[in-house]
């Protein structure tokens, strides 16, 4: 055996030899992290499967009349439900986010529509789901509550989130949105780039089709 291969594993196993002698000299500590992570892992499952899990389809069942209620328009009822059915606040209140973060989205198109605008806000702000398409509605409903307060230039920032968020035909929806809030606040530099966004780069949809009105009223009060 070479010389080179003599000294590889004479320190292979004076590794060996100091990995024995850690395990054996902290025996006592492994095992018990080893129980400690057994256990944590076995509480979560069983908190998961026996836990979780049924509150969250009695949180589903519970919110299904409410959504029901919301498809029909009826957002008082949606909202607070009727002493019957559970309401989108008491769904909040009882089972938090278990019946799925849509709830607070609900919540706050139901505020919207009744005009409480800063219970609007609050709810759709703690609205954090994935979906490219919600939560760019979210940003818009907030925008839509901050107008309603006249606190338009607040507006104008979460129009311009949504309309970043939906680069699709719901875009042009909020840009125009944008565009409005800008002519309120002032902003007709800032209504017109909003207004010919929507023209240059959505000019299929629907928004498109008479925007050029508002165009022209943009142009005519800021002089351009």
């Amino acid at each position: 055996m070479s010389k080179e291969n003599i000294e590889k594993n004479t320190s292979v196993a004076e590794a060996v030899s100091r990995t024995e002698l850690f395990f054996s000299s902290n025996r006592k500590i492994i095992l018990t992290v080893i129980a400690v992570i057994i256990i944590a892992c076995a509480g979560i499952f069983i908190y998961h499967k026996y836990g979780y899990l049924p509150a969250r389809q009695e949180a589903l069942a519970q919110m299904f009349p409410a959504e029901a209620n919301f498809r029909n328009g009826e957002y008082e009822l949606a909202l607070n439900g009727d002493g019957n059915v559970l309401g989108f606040t008491q769904v909040i209140d009882q089972y938090g986010s278990k019946a799925g973060k849509s709830v607070y989205l609900y919540a706050g198109i139901c505020e919207l529509n009744l005009g409480n605008w800063n219970e609007a806000i609050s709810y759709l702000k703690r609205y954090n789901g994935t979906d490219k398409i919600l939560k760019a509605r979210a940003l818009a409903c907030i925008g839509d509550a901050y107008a309603g307060l006249n606190d338009y230039q607040t507006a104008v920032t979460y129009f311009k989130k949504a309309a970043a968020a939906a680069d699709n035909v719901f875009a042009a929806t909020y840009l125009l949105k944008e565009g409005v809030a800008c002519e309120a606040s002032g902003d007709y530099a800032g209504a017109l780039k909003a207004y010919k966004t929507i023209k240059d780069d959505y000019p299929m949809s629907m928004e498109a089709m008479d925007i050029d009105k508002y165009i022209t009223r943009a142009e005519t009060v800021s002089g351009k």
